[in-house]
């Protein structure tokens, strides 16, 4: 029973696939045409996962095997925190009202099936020894992209290399998709609207921990990345005192200047030494001038590209919490703001610690969700927060959300506006 597998499942059901243990190839059987979606925008959402492994690396995991079928398709994927998703991800034990074909049976057996267009879910058995390495239990970015293939249409390969296969993939040097993977989802969506198709080997996969969230830096000639930000997510936004916006994707970072031009990607390394790639929140402070910089458990300081000494430090050891979600220099409060989830922090900056009587419940920026990617204040008064493709426009003097909307769209300043030919630059 060491030949871990996804077979099909049963019509009822329109189950894609149940990742199945079999002593022995087995012939394989051909799933009922999984149809597709008709749209290229989808969103996806994590509604649980495994105790034992950090949510955040989960996440980028769960976004790497979205990526995969994007780099080699017409298809965006967005996640969403909460609410409705186009395709949900979920973690379950035992019979789940799937019917009893499908019912999970503990490690070694059943490790996951998804549902084809357009049910749009994909589960996984909670009770599996998942892992997000190479060589420790099941890995979950290769299942949760083969039932990712399944939710976007697409059947078993008999390409023995393939991810589609119906035998479980091991990470390798090779690529993750075969060339049979990349076939099959353009015939159902086309290619890529911007450049080529964009392949990495298995091995960039291995350790999500180290991952770098920008694939995008090692194929520069086969498509253009001086917008990428805008039809993808960015990690964290901040202004400094000249209105030029800072955005952060991975191991790069774009400077959108105050008129809306934005810069081609520049690496951070040169700019901030030190700073590793694909932070969680970053914010400048027009009181001090400084880049604050926020990852896991760290902080980091910089005065120019001069990392402050001390830094960077432990979180908590200063009061604040790990992976915030968004930070921010509130002129109002000459403080810094971070926010987490359901809850605000108010930061000193000299020492840099928590103000007293914080965390407070985010209800005190009314209107505004959690979860948050980034803000920016804006220098007609208003402070901005991002969340995927959305934005919230907070007023500073009735301290609430006035307006939300597509930022890619709606917010020239974002720099992926074109003012002379009034269209989106993607």
């Amino acid at each position: 029973m060491a030949l871990p597998r996804c077979g099909t499942g049963d019509g009822k059901s329109r189950a894609a696939g149940a990742r199945r243990a079999s002593p022995a190839r087995r012939r394989r059987r051909t799933a009922q045409h999984g149809g597709r979606w008709y749209k290229r925008h989808l969103t996806y959402r994590v509604v649980n996962w495994p105790s034992y492994l950090p949510q955040h690396e989960v996440r980028l995991a769960v976004r790497a095997a979205f990526e995969l079928w994007s780099n080699v398709s017409s298809l965006v994927f967005w996640e969403a925190r909460d609410g409705p998703a186009d395709i949900r991800l979920t973690f379950f034990h035992g019979d789940h009202n799937d019917g009893l074909n499908n019912a999970f049976d503990g490690p070694g057996g059943a490790l996951a099936h998804a549902f084809f267009p357009r049910r749009g879910e994909a589960h996984f058995d909670s009770a599996e020894r998942w892992s997000l390495h190479s060589g420790k239990g099941r890995n979950l970015f290769i299942v949760v992209a083969h039932e990712v293939g399944h939710t976007l249409g697409l059947e078993h390969s008999p390409v023995k290399s393939a991810l589609m296969s119906p035998y479980y993939k091991k990470l390798s040097k090779d690529f993750v998709l075969s060339w049979d993977d990349i076939l099959a989802i353009q015939n159902l969506y086309g290619k890529p609207s911007k450049g080529l198709a964009i392949q990495l080997p298995g091995k960039v996969f291995t350790h999500f921990q180290d991952w770098n969230t920008d694939f995008y830096d090692r194929d520069r000639q086969q498509r253009s990345l001086s917008t990428y930000y805008c039809h993808s997510f960015f990690d964290a936004i901040t202004a400094d005192g000249d209105h030029n916006l800072y955005i952060f994707k991975g191991s790069h970072y774009w400077v959108v200047s105050a008129s809306g031009n934005a810069s081609d990607p520049r690496p951070l390394q040169p700019r901030w030494p030190g700073l590793p790639a694909g932070i969680d929140a970053c914010a400048w402070s027009q009181l001090s001038g400084k880049f604050y910089f926020f990852k896991g458990g760290r902080c980091w300081c910089y005065a120019g590209s001069k990392l402050e000494a001390g830094f960077p430090r432990k979180c908590s050891a200063l009061g604040l919490p790990r992976h915030p979600d968004t930070a921010l220099y509130f002129q109002q409060l000459r403080r810094l703001v971070l926010f987490k989830g359901p809850k605000y922090f108010v930061v000193s900056e000299e020492p840099l610690g928590v103000e007293p009587y914080y965390p407070r419940s985010l209800r005190d920026w009314a209107g505004l969700p959690p979860g948050t990617a980034g803000a920016v204040p804006h220098r007609h008064g208003s402070v901005y927060f991002f969340r995927d493709d959305q934005y919230w426009e907070f007023d500073q003097a009735k301290l609430q959300v006035v307006a939300t909307g597509k930022w890619a769209t709606q917010l020239a300043w974002m720099g992926c506006w074109d003012a002379n030919s009034e269209q989106v630059l993607f």
